[in-house]
């Protein structure tokens, strides 16, 4: 799709998590950070590009902290009810979606994932564009990777060579990842990331190399390095 085209991406962020992980009594995607909560920056990321039509934000049933919003860039924003797990909140958000291609291309990305760079989107975005099993960033694995045993002892040295981090946004047709996504939810299996589900219907999806800076907020330490980050870049 050339950038003169109308907009027909979607973007789904889902939050209905609790951030149990993080800890307190706010989730984790409604800290404040750089002056924003970290879903705001998540979200303007996505919808600054002129590929992007909109959102959809799948939410617990019981958040009492989202504000409102049903537009930002001039784009609306819509919501949904999320599930417990990650990927019902993403078929949900896929079934609420407004009607559109099955082809079109939907972006998923994690509302505490604040630090999504313009580049890597558009790279993302012409990755996926081109290719029908979908693209989504990734970092290259560089630390060396121990397993551990029982006893918390070095148990091997594993190799490094073609591990991938897997990163967000991740892109995919529309039709194809509401189809893997049913597929994954009626084999019992839990994916942890829409790749995963698509990799389940015997598709490669692209890895497209994305910043390392593109932390997702799990910690207080992730919290100080993602606001340090963010402040710089306002500066």
């Amino acid at each position: 799709m050339s950038r003169h085209d109308t907009p027909t991406v979607w973007a789904i962020l889902p939050a209905a998590g609790r951030g149990a992980r993080f800890g307190g009594d706010v989730p984790k995607q409604y800290l404040q950070i750089a002056g924003q909560p970290l879903i705001v920056h998540a979200l303007d990321a996505l919808l600054s590009n002129p590929q992007v039509a909109g959102a959809m934000v799948a939410l617990a049933a019981d958040d009492r902290h989202w504000p409102g919003w049903t537009t930002r860039h001039g784009k609306p924003v819509l919501r949904c009810v999320g599930g417990g797990e990650r990927a019902d909140s993403v078929l949900a958000a896929l079934q609420a979606l407004p009607p559109g291609p099955e082809d079109s291309l939907v972006l998923v990305h994690d509302a505490a994932r604040p630090n999504l760079h313009p580049s890597d989107l558009e790279r993302l975005l012409h990755a996926a564009s081109e290719d029908r099993h979908g693209a989504i960033l990734a970092a290259p694995v560089r630390d060396t990777l121990k397993r551990g045993d029982a006893d918390g002892r070095i148990a091997a040295t594993e190799p490094r060579a073609a591990l991938w981090r897997a990163l967000t946004p991740q892109a995919f047709r529309r039709g194809l990842l509401t189809d893997a996504l049913l597929a994954a939810r009626a084999d019992a299996v839990q994916v942890t990331d829409e790749a995963m589900a698509v990799e389940r219907a015997g598709l490669r999806p692209r890895l497209v190399e994305g910043r390392e800076d593109n932390l997702k907020v799990t910690t207080p330490a992730d919290r100080d390095l993602a606001d340090f980050l963010l402040s710089q870049r306002q500066r």
